[in-house]
């Protein structure tokens, strides 16, 4: 082994490493272009949903000035705690995604409601939240159609004829209750009185949609149904209400958002292909015929390349020992099982030496030499060492 050898460095280059990376890179910019592009589509024209002061397609600024013009003055809420101290006998408190609100907010809200002499309308509650809010009211499937016509009693219903309410359907028991728009048997809009205080369940939010108000009898079924008191609270559950806070009976799973389910499984199936795409070898290891024999003499030559290109004396001075003292166990009568046993093999080659002058030990179980000038001297140690035991 040279010196100029022993200076070559193994170091990965950064061309190296840009080879093996580029590909787990590049899929995942596409996986990022990919999510950020459906981020944008998904939430570019929902921007604002139900928002009274949004201007957007899916927002409720028309119906908020429509209001405002009849001398109905609209408020937005985004706590609880506000929603339920706003309700009151001269007030509508719209509830505009049920469904967000823990165990713990309908039920305070529908107490607060409960007292009170004003309006709820709940946009679109599903099952888990029409049970708390309005005990006795199921939710069942949504309808297949949009545009239903009202075939109900309710003045407000058949003044505004047929619209978009086609959405979540209700079931209920209770007395005082009128089911319009009708889908398969089952209202999507329910109108529930009791005294003089009274509930609407709102199928679908498509009536208070700015892009939908002037679509059928919609703008006037919004207006009678959040104008028919002077105030309107408008309700928006958001995620800084500390009162979400309180989980309530729900299990960590219940707290997880849906979408989140789903990018879960979106991520496993990745790492899944990811994997097999990283996996060199699908099966058992086959072993095979190699189609050019190679002497001894070039495997030996070519591992020393290899020891001298990555500097590793260590591992060529355990490897020179380890063979040497594999081939002296038996020569000298020790079980091949305690060759590598200082305490078992040196007494045994001293014995047979004529010359037990000098230690074996740091020849046979030594540290690694420094240099490659130091191993090459030791291979020579170990090889006269051999011939000796083999000749005397």
């Amino acid at each position: 082994m040279s010196g100029a050898s022993a200076s070559t460095s193994v170091a990965t280059t950064p061309r190296q490493v840009w080879t093996r990376t580029r590909g787990l890179l590049l899929g995942f910019v596409i996986l990022l272009a990919a999510g950020i592009a459906i981020a944008a589509v998904r939430s570019g024209g929902h921007h604002g949903r139900l928002d009274p002061r949004s201007a957007d397609p899916y927002g409720s600024r028309a119906v908020s000035e429509l209001l405002a013009d009849r001398g109905v003055s609209t408020r937005v809420v985004t706590t609880s705690k506000a929603a339920e101290a706003a309700a009151g006998p001269d007030t509508t408190l719209l509830i505009a995604t049920p469904d967000l609100l823990t165990k713990k907010q309908q039920s305070s809200l529908h107490d607060a409601t409960k007292r009170s002499s004003g309006r709820t309308l709940l946009v679109a509650p599903g099952q888990p939240s029409v049970g708390t809010l309005t005990p006795g009211v199921r939710a069942e499937q949504p309808s297949n159609k949009t545009t239903l016509q009202p075939a109900c009693s309710l003045p407000a219903a058949q003044r505004a004829g047929n619209a978009d309410t086609g959405g979540i359907r209700y079931a209920s028991d209770l007395p005082h209750t009128t089911s319009c728009y009708a889908s398969g048997g089952l209202p999507t809009l329910l109108h529930i009185r009791s005294g003089a205080r009274d509930t609407v369940l709102l199928g679908a939010p498509d009536i208070l949609y700015n892009d939908r108000l002037d679509e059928h009898g919609n703008a006037s079924l919004a207006l009678q149904l959040l104008g028919s008191r002077s105030h309107l609270v408008w309700y928006l559950p958001s995620v800084s209400d500390s009162s979400a806070a309180d989980s309530g009976d729900r299990s960590f799973f219940e707290l997880i958002p849906s979408g989140w389910n789903w990018a879960a499984f979106q991520l496993s199936i990745a790492a899944v292909l990811a994997a097999l795409w990283r996996g060199r070898r699908l099966g058992p290891l086959v072993q095979e015929r190699i189609p050019v024999t190679i002497r001894a003499s070039e495997a030996v030559e070519g591992r020393a390349r290899l020891y001298s290109k990555a500097r590793a004396r260590d591992r060529a001075a355990k490897a020179l020992r380890s063979a040497t003292r594999t081939r002296l166990a038996p020569l000298v009568g020790v079980p091949h099982a305690r060759a590598h046993a200082p305490e078992s093999l040196l007494p045994a080659v001293s014995a047979q030496l004529p010359d037990t002058s000098g230690d074996l030990h740091p020849l046979l179980f030594g540290p690694p030499p420094p240099d490659d000038t130091a191993l090459i001297t030791l291979a020579d140690r170990l090889d006269a060492l051999e011939r000796e035991v083999r000749t005397s």
